[in-house]
């Protein structure tokens, strides 16, 4: 609905922006109205938005090109504007190259799948940034005016097609139509909506866990079998997260939130009926590759509404909430299944995902750049009757499948090659593997040594939510950190006769959460935890373990999301995929695997493997605050410079 609504706004911004371009056209008109390239009759002159007259087509239209009834949509100069000698500086011509002689191989897809990124990198970081350039002739002071936001280029040959295209842009930096300069009244609420759908899928998640034993004799299996539902669903997010970009990028954030959270609901319906185990299992793991793709696509929508210096308290509130769902369905769900028939747990998730639903239904706007601009250039095809104005999305026509096939290999390359994605990938697996096996874990932690009921074991699991709060007070402190160290920056652009804009904060920033005390939280609790879960020990000595394992778990994950797209930028969505891919098939396993893992080996045993697990990852953060420039100076796909 808001979708709707904000296409019909663009709409009015495009006509009013065509008016004042109009108006600007006719006063650099009468300017030059003396001119040699005004001078002549009144009959040749050329509506802008219109196009009456008899002209012949310009230099770079190909016959058939424009509606022959809607005539041209610029003014008559432009027969001289758009003479080789006198193209604007933002037009840029390409000669095309002749066909390859060689028969292509795996490096060319690379090569060629390179150029797809940096087109659409490109498209990304000039949104807003578009020329418009001027001359002292008249005519391309009128088109400069009449094309505000437009850059005109010819087509490229892999692009297909000929002739001139005009990629449609935003009017300039302030334009209000662009994501990043809506008001915080704006995009706080789409931020908090967006940390909403990525709570309720987290609990989802993990909510079935709770109630293994009433589950597991229902359907009369053992609850290594029945803990397959909850392993079903993290597999399942894994691999949903290899589609859900491509698919986003297609066609926006909303309609990917939209759908595929409607039909992860009719899943966990199923789940909520299921008569036997196959049924629920076969539901499970649907919901999870359909509830996976609204949570990875969450990362981009915070992207798209924030700037990287804002992104320092703006994701930290994604990451909150997408921990926070995982660690909610515990809570919730040992009550339930204590107090309530268990197949709630399924009916209570239904219940939340749907008033989220509606809630991004009607409030939740789209925020993805390059559909915005599609929509403007759709709008300004239908105003101007001229077929040439296009997104830069809609430039190369892509397909669906061509980014599907991208997607499904790419995030294997990237972690095949890339040194820094592969120990990035392994600490968040290491991670993910210790707090899912919690799920199974706390039985044998809390019920049994200190004779729990399942509610209460579920509330332990506050000592988590509680670390991450505290995780989350090192917001202030990093963002002024980073407004001063970018200050510092930009004074240093300007003193080199730089643009201050081009000032960025380097990727390594990222890694302060971890370096003030995340990576070593980690290891230190679960070694406490260890050791400490005993009768004749407090229950309050691992409960507060679990406080600082929160505080660790959240400082890692905010910094290893944070690098890997400062890092990476146009390859972060495929490398952001294959370690979301990697950690949830690792911890889906070790949520079945949990169980007989803590029945065989004992807590202190297991925690203690998987404490020096985590001991082995604690030094990366400092080696990439050390020596990531270099890592990334030899990297193939991360930036070189920052």
């Amino acid at each position: 609905m808001q979708s709707f609504l904000q296409y019909r706004r663009f709409r009015t911004a495009v006509k009013a922006q065509l008016e004042r371009d109009r108006a600007k056209a006719q006063g650099l008109g009468q300017q030059h109205e003396h001119s040699p390239c005004s001078d002549r009759s009144d009959d040749d002159k050329v509506d802008v938005e219109k196009g009456h007259g008899q002209q012949s087509l310009p230099l770079g239209v190909s016959p058939g090109e424009l509606v022959q009834d809607n005539g041209l949509p610029l003014p008559h100069e432009e027969r001289d504007t758009m003479a080789a000698n006198l193209r604007p500086e933002a037009y840029r011509t390409e000669e095309t190259e002749p066909p390859p002689t060689h028969q292509p191989d795996d490096d060319d897809d690379d090569d060629e799948d390179e150029n797809d990124d940096a087109d659409l990198s490109h498209q990304r970081t000039t949104l807003s940034r578009v020329p418009t350039t001027h001359s002292t002739l008249s005519a391309r002071h009128a088109l400069s005016a009449t094309l505000t936001g437009i850059q005109i280029r010819q087509r490229r040959t892999q692009e297909g097609g000929s002739g001139d295209v005009f990629v449609v842009g935003y009017e300039g930096p302030d334009d209000p139509n662009d994501p990043h300069n809506w008001s915080y009244w704006q995009r706080i609420p789409c931020t908090l909506l967006i940390a909403a759908i990525g709570c309720v899928v987290g609990l989802a998640s993990a909510i079935d866990s709770s109630a293994l034993p009433q589950a597991a004799a229902e359907f009369g299996v053992s609850e290594v079998v029945e803990s397959m539902a909850t392993g079903l669903f993290l597999v399942e997010f894994g691999a949903g997260a290899l589609f859900a970009g491509p698919i986003s990028e297609t066609v926006g954030r909303n309609p990917v939130y939209i759908v595929t959270l409607a039909i992860f609901m009719c899943f966990v319906l199923g789940s909520a009926l299921a008569p036997n185990i196959e049924t629920q299992l076969t539901m499970r793991f649907f919901a999870g590759l359909f509830g996976s793709t609204p949570l990875t696509c969450a990362g981009g929508s915070i992207s798209d509404l924030w700037s990287p210096l804002e992104r320092v308290f703006s994701f930290a509130i994604f990451a909150n909430a997408a921990f926070t769902g995982p660690l909610l369905g515990p809570v919730m769900g040992g009550f339930i299944a204590e107090y309530l028939d268990w197949h709630w747990v399924d009916w209570i998730t239904l219940i939340i995902s749907g008033v989220v639903l509606a809630l991004v239904f009607f409030f939740q706007p789209e925020t993805y750049p390059p559909i915005l601009l599609k929509w403007k250039a759709a709008h300004l095809r239908e105003l101007t009757g001229d077929p040439r104005y296009r997104a830069e999305i809609e430039v190369r026509e892509e397909s669906l499948a061509h980014r599907l096939k991208r997607a499904l290999y790419r995030p294997f390359l990237l972690t095949a090659r890339e040194p820094i994605i592969i120990l990035v990938a392994l600490y968040l697996t290491v991670i993910y593997i210790i707090l899912f096996t919690f799920l199974d874990g706390y039985t044998y932690i809390f019920t049994l040594p200190h004779h729990l009921s399942q509610g209460l074991t579920g509330l332990c699991f506050l000592g988590i939510i509680l670390g991450l709060c505290g995780a989350s007070a090192l917001v202030p402190l990093i963002y002024s950190w980073a407004k001063r160290d970018l200050a510092l920056l930009q004074s240093r652009a300007v003193a080199a006769g730089r643009d201050p804009a081009s000032a960025r904060l380097p990727p390594e920033f990222r890694l302060w959460y971890s370096m003030l005390g995340g990576s070593l939280a980690i290891p230190i609790s679960i070694f406490w935890m260890a050791w400490t879960t005993s009768s004749s020990i407090s229950l309050w000595s691992p409960l507060a373990a679990s406080v600082l394992f929160g505080y660790g778990i959240l400082c890692v994950f905010i910094t290893c999301y944070q690098y890997i797209i400062d890092a990476y930028e146009t390859y972060a969505a495929s490398a952001l995929a294959s370690i979301t891919l990697i950690r949830y098939f690792a911890a889906g396993g070790m949520t079945i695997a949990g169980i007989p893992f803590y029945q065989n080996e004992g807590v202190a045993y297991t925690l203690t493997i998987l404490a020096c697990l985590s001991c082995l990852l604690v030094p990366v953060p400092y080696v990439f605050y050390r020596y990531g420039p270099a890592i990334r100076a030899k990297s193939k796909y991360a930036i070189k410079s920052g």
